[in-house]
């Protein structure tokens, strides 16, 4: 079957960006010597339009924190050898910096169980054009995902021993050798080992039906009508190999009464955690989440 080529409106927009972003961070005394206006010079003098500059001080940890996206149109550095040349700046300042393109479409794979509703949600907002990715596999415990995965002609992927985990790991690596630079767990409601989490570090993110650090674990709206809570919420995180501990990315609320069952909270949740978990993908795909001692900060 061949895949359709429908260009979405913003497919469009992103065809004609040609830009980079830098994401860093600088100990603040080095910040207040003009370490983000150095770098700004430093684009400038290579004829970088600089478009967008935005920073964050955290004063109790002693750090600046930056996003810089610049058009990559008339500048004279060569991507190849960018980090030879702002390598003594770096060094001047105390950078540390991660460097991407815009142009780059980043490999998604997405991982779920027998709850589709998020991953429904993420293939409907790439095809649109929302999320600029290639979404290159979906992998599953269930058979639930696959009319999904068929409709969206995306490959999908049945793990072949799921009461075993270490085998459904090992398996999952297998499929995702090196070319993925994503993982979402899309309510794939399996704890992965802190070996397989090691290999995917700050590329996997999770979407978890509570408003963390509340009802962690196991049927969180279950804990929260126990409690007879009046707010409930979703939060997307990156994953560590502490359960639902990893950093926080985005969160949610909506407001839930006693008149409201369990399969009320429910069906109010799916709609947070959808929109929940697109946008945390959608900041990490545009490089506006910078990640440091277990906490983000997101240039939006």
């Amino acid at each position: 079957m061949v895949r359709d080529s429908v260009v979405g409106p913003w497919d469009i927009i992103w065809q004609k960006m040609n830009t980079a972003v830098l994401l860093l961070s600088t100990p603040t005394s080095f910040a207040r010597k003009g370490a983000v206006a150095a770098m700004c010079q430093f684009l400038i003098a290579h004829k970088g339009s600089v478009l967008h500059c935005d920073d964050h001080l955290d004063s109790s940890r002693d750090l600046s924190l930056s996003r810089l996206e610049w058009d990559l149109d008339g500048f004279d550095i060569p991507v190849s050898d960018f980090e030879e040349q702002f390598r003594p700046l770096a060094e001047q300042y105390r950078i540390n910096y991660h460097l991407a393109l815009t142009a780059y479409r980043p490999k998604i794979a997405i991982l779920v169980s027998a709850y589709d509703h998020c991953l429904a949600d993420l293939l409907y907002r790439q095809k649109a054009g929302e999320l600029k990715c290639d979404i290159v596999r979906i992998i599953s415990n269930h058979t639930t995902a696959q009319p999904l995965a068929d409709f969206y002609h995306v490959p999908f992927h049945l793990l072949t021993n799921p009461d075993d985990k270490r085998i459904c790991e090992q398996e999952v690596v297998e499929l995702l050798g090196q070319d993925v630079d994503l993982i979402v767990l899309a309510r794939y409601m399996q704890i992965l080992g802190p070996d397989f989490v090691a290999q995917y570090l700050l590329r996997m993110i999770n979407i978890h039906h509570s408003f963390l650090p509340a009802f962690v674990g196991a049927k969180p709206y279950h804990q929260a009508f126990q409690r007879g809570v009046k707010l409930i919420g979703a939060s997307s995180h990156y994953v560590t190999a502490a359960l639902d501990e990893g950093p926080i990315i985005e969160q949610d609320v909506v407001r839930v009464s006693h008149r409201d069952t369990v399969e009320d909270m429910l069906y109010k949740g799916r709609d947070l955690e959808k929109v929940v978990l697109s946008r945390a993908v959608r900041w990490h795909l545009e490089n506006r989440i910078l990640v440091y001692q277990n906490k983000t900060v997101v240039f939006v």
